[in-house]
This record gives C-alpha cells, sequence and structure tokens, in this order.
C-alpha cells in the first residue's frame, strides 16, 4: 500500500513540476548593474525576461549632424526627466535613417551618469508592460522603455495595451518611467483614402474627422512631445558624411575625393538618410585608413 502511496505521490510533484513549467511567473530583477540597457525578451515557455545589454552603441549626441532642433527638444525632455522634473512621453517620427533611434541611444549614453536606464520593448510584448513598469516603478534610477520602429495593423493587441498605459488606465504613471517611440508613421496605424470621406464640415467651415480617423490619431495623442524628422538635403547627407569619415579615422585631405562617391552611394540606394551615411563611411574607411599608400 505504501508503495502505491509513494508512486502516487512522485507522479503528483512531476504532474505540478509540469504545471509550473507553463504557469505566469512574475518578472524578476535583472542585476541592475550589468548594464545601462536592457532588452525584454520572451522564452518559448512564454514567460518574459529583462536582458543586459553587453555592448551598449557607444553614440554621442556630438555625434549627431543636421538634426540639431530635434536634439534641442528631445535633450532638454530627457534632462528634464533625469532632474525628476515634469517631462514627456515621446513620439519620434519621419524618414528612415534620419536619426531617429540615434538620438535616444546617444541621450542614454549621456544621461546614464546620472541614473538614466534603457528598456527595450518590442511592440509584440507591449501587453507586459504592466509587470515591466511595477518592476522599476521602486527604482532609483530613471527608466525610459524604448520602442523602436513602432506601427501596428489593424486589431494588434499591442495597440491597445500602449494606449493604456500612456494615458487611459485607473493608476497613475510611475514618475520614473517614460515612453519613447520611434514610428515612420504619425499616427502609428495605417491610413487609407476611404477613411478622409468620413470627414465632415460644419457650416462655418470647422472639420470633425471620423470616428476610424478618430481612433488612428487619439494614440499618438497620448505621447506629450512629437519630433519630426525629415529627408536631409544633399549639402545636409554630404555633412553626416564626413562627420562619419572624421569619427572613422579618414584623414580631411580625402573628403573631397570621397565626396561624389558618397552621392553616388545615395543615388544607387535611393535616399541620402544618416544611415546611408555611416554605410558609405564604413565602407570608405574600410578601403582607405591603415592602408600604406602604394
Amino acid at each position: 500500500m505504501n508503495d502505491k502511496f509513494d508512486a502516487l505521490v512522485e507522479r503528483l510533484h512531476a504532474l505540478m513540476d509540469r504545471v509550473e513549467l507553463v504557469l505566469p511567473r512574475p518578472l524578476s530583477a535583472p542585476d541592475w548593474s550589468a548594464s545601462v540597457a536592457f532588452r525584454y525578451r520572451k522564452r518559448a515557455s512564454g514567460h518574459g525576461a529583462l536582458e543586459p545589454v553587453a555592448h551598449v552603441a557607444p553614440l554621442r549626441l556630438d555625434d549627431l549632424k543636421e538634426i540639431d532642433p530635434q536634439k534641442e527638444k528631445i535633450q532638454q525632455n530627457t534632462e528634464q526627466f533625469v532632474q525628476g522634473l515634469s517631462a514627456n512621453n515621446v513620439l519620434l517620427t519621419g524618414a528612415r535613417g534620419t536619426g531617429k533611434s540615434s538620438l535616444i541611444k546617444a541621450c542614454l549614453n549621456h544621461y546614464a551618469p546620472q541614473g538614466l536606464r534603457l528598456i527595450e520593448v518590442d511592440k509584440a510584448d507591449l501587453t507586459d508592460l504592466p509587470d515591466i513598469m511595477d518592476l522599476v516603478a521602486h527604482r532609483p534610477e530613471k527608466f525610459i522603455i524604448y520602442c523602436d520602429d513602432l506601427s501596428f495593423e489593424d486589431g494588434e493587441s499591442g495597440y491597445k495595451a500602449l494606449k493604456s498605459i500612456l494615458d487611459g488606465t485607473v493608476s497613475a504613471a510611475s514618475p520614473n518611467v517614460l515612453i519613447y517611440a520611434t514610428s515612420n508613421r504619425r499616427h502609428l496605424l495605417p491610413e487609407y483614402m476611404k477613411e478622409n470621406l468620413s470627414y465632415t464640415h460644419t457650416d462655418d467651415g470647422e472639420v470633425h474627422p471620423g470616428e476610424v480617423i478618430e481612433e488612428k490619431i487619439s494614440l499618438s495623442e497620448r505621447f506629450g512631445l512629437w519630433v519630426s524628422f525629415y529627408p536631409f538635403t544633399q549639402d545636409e547627407y554630404l555633412t553626416i558624411v564626413e562627420q562619419w569619415l572624421s569619427a572613422l579615422g579618414v584623414p580631411s585631405d580625402l573628403f573631397e575625393a570621397a565626396r561624389p562617391q558618397a552621392l553616388v552611394w545615395a543615388l544607387e540606394r535611393g535616399s541620402r538618410s544618416g544611415r546611408v551615411a555611416h554605410q558609405f563611411a564604413r565602407d570608405f574607411a574600410g578601403h582607405h585608413v591603415g592602408r600604406q599608400p602604394s
């Protein structure tokens, strides 16, 4: 009888172990001293974890050229945040490769000595934002929740979750957490020509968007600060190219020879962005830095 009972207990323990593997677990704190940046990742089991970023991109604010107005707005907001003053959640929108993500990373490096930390969250995991915010709410550091290249399709769960966190829950937002998001779409959802038909006009000319438009605007409006980025002119693009050439150790007497090559590089890629400028500079530096003249 005892043998049967012991066997039953062992089977129950094994069953409980299997059940525990699939039950939700509280989000555990990482080693906060391991890095200034963390990524939120879902395991195959469905459990989330904060992973320290071993190598944070070494960008500085001075490295970013031709975006001074945007830099000033983001830096001022971040400065207020780390000082414990009122600050806004930020939506950075505009052309690809114009420095949106780089500006956030540069701000992190600049203010990390003052206690700024960053947690990168993919849009698919935004439904877990409440758990992340509860975890850091009582930490002494200031946290930026960073969502890169954010856009949604109709019906995605992350859209509603982010909307609630920004301005729609019963609980107050934690004063040591802000959300910084980048997107190529100002309203974060796809827009269609037929939706313009839902606009109405009063007799005095006042414009009233329809319900579909209102819903698409409602999320972006919950970000207190909008910062727009624009495609670079040719001269601005070449200035950024020279900045990256200098940073990569290319002698200044080669800059003039690099200019026409940089323009061809941009033409082939159909873009004069900061990202394209950096890619060209890396290629040019690889051909010229450290090589002895023949």
